[in-house]
């Protein structure tokens, strides 16, 4: 028989892959150049030449049998070693190899963080917005997760709410900093705080609750903003890493978990990451992908695009009138949308050619996520007089329009209401659409 669980799961597929498959298809149709595809993120720029130089060196110089081989349960040893040193140099920690287990990627680190500190009816606790496919990672374990409504003013953790969702059946909180799909890069102050009450909240509880912080951008940081190493602040944390932004290498599937040596249990941790991956299949990532990465540790790729084009589209979108809290990392934006409606708002996008990711699979409503990890040429077009401006344009006039004819009926129904009705003195007035932002198309 079937599984129903994964059949459900056909009819909830990604909102993301979904949009991008339609962009794929509608540049197929029309051209590459009038697709404008912020749906998905997907590194727009190459991984750094000595990766590329690593793989020839190990395709040419290696044996062969050796090479393409079976790593380790938990890792090639000299890998793990070469990443505890790295992040001891570059964070002033006290990692060993014994504290890091490699993986096929952030998704990989996650699902195996959360097995191994949740049993099933436990809750596990992360922000909004969120990446959506938190929900699969931590239903799949047993454990439940609970969603901290966003602060849309900030992004920053919203506390009064996380106080009141904390109880004796939280066993893990998972963080995103820089923060898909929002750009926000958690500061010091926050996570110092949150640290405090987690420290508080474990005495209380008289359990560990551990910190499961997922950080595949934590390389994309922009000049200036305060971007803490999240282990440095909270003892109980796993930080699950990806290569896949920093490097530019989302399909090698390539990260790790590095546990906290403080972190209680610490000495158990990942060895049971290696029987967990006995029972998922998971069985080690690819050992000369793990020998390549590993000799890029202190190296990224051309990262600086991304700061260019979030300057570009910032700078543009605010001049049209949209709100939006400036990221401080990654290749996201998340405008607020022109209406409460963000579905609605993104559908007039499409119509456009312009995909953009609506603010309902985040766990938030009336935004939208902008992936800028595109050409800088193509972010360009967004000044005047490109199409993707006067699309943003559009989009804008077209809510006005529709607002002005609601406000038309209803000031004819007003007048019909006053001649019937000659008591009623009603002066309602159509708004002045030349005031609103972005209206020059």
């Amino acid at each position: 028989m079937l599984n129903q669980h994964f059949i459900d799961m056909c009819g909830q597929k990604s909102v993301i892959r979904e949009l991008f498959m339609y962009g794929r298809e509608r540049a197929a149709e029309i051209g590459y150049d009038n697709v404008f595809d912020y749906s998905l993120g997907n590194p727009s720029v190459a991984p750094p030449q000595s990766f590329t130089d690593e793989m020839v060196r190990l395709l040419q110089e290696s044996e062969p049998v050796s090479l393409h081989g079976y790593s380790p349960t938990l890792g090639i040893d000299s890998v793990r070693e070469a990443v505890a040193e790295s992040l001891n140099d570059r964070f002033d920690m006290r990692y060993e190899k014994k504290d890091i287990f490699m993986v096929s990627g952030a998704a990989g680190a996650i699902a195996h963080a959360v097995r191994a500190v949740t049993v099933p009816g436990d809750q596990v606790i992360t922000f909004a917005p969120f990446f959506p496919e938190y929900n699969p990672y931590i239903e799949a374990t047993g454990a439940e997760l609970k969603i901290v409504p966003a602060d849309i003013r900030t992004f920053q953790i919203n506390f009064d709410a996380l106080n009141d969702m904390l109880n004796e059946k939280v066993m893990a909180v998972l963080i995103n900093t820089p923060n898909n799909p929002s750009g926000i890069v958690y500061s010091s102050e926050t996570i110092q705080k949150l640290a405090t009450i987690l420290t508080e909240k474990e005495k209380e509880y008289g359990h560990p609750i551990y910190l499961i912080s997922d950080e595949p951008y934590r390389e994309i940081v922009f000049g200036g903003v305060d971007a803490p190493f999240i282990a440095a602040h909270y003892k109980n944390t796993l930080t699950c890493y990806s290569f896949s932004k920093s490097l530019s290498l989302p399909g090698e599937r390539i990260g790790y978990i590095a546990v906290n040596p403080a972190c209680e249990d610490s000495a158990l941790l990942v060895d049971m990451f290696g029987q967990i991956s006995r029972g998922t299949g998971h069985n080690c990532p690819p050992s000369i992908i793990q020998l390549a990465v590993s000799k890029c540790l202190y190296e990224t790729s051309d990262l600086s695009v991304y700061e260019t084009n979030k300057n570009i589209l910032y700078t543009e979108l605010t001049k049209l009138g949209y709100e939006i809290v400036e990221p401080g990392g990654t290749f996201y934006m998340f405008p607020k949308a022109l209406e409460a409606d963000a579905v609605a708002f993104c559908n007039k996008a499409k119509e456009l050619d312009l995909i953009l990711v609506p603010s309902n699979t985040f766990g938030v409503e009336g935004h939208f996520r902008i992936s800028y990890c595109i050409p800088t040429e193509k972010v360009r077009k967004s000044n005047a007089p490109s199409p993707l401006l006067k699309s943003w344009q559009i989009c804008i006039a077209k809510l006005i329009m529709c607002t002005c004819n609601l406000v038309v009926l209803y000031i004819d129904c007003k007048k019909t209401a006053t001649s019937n009705f000659p008591n009623n003195t009603s002066t309602e007035k159509a708004p002045d659409i030349s005031t609103y932002p972005g209206l020059y198309i």
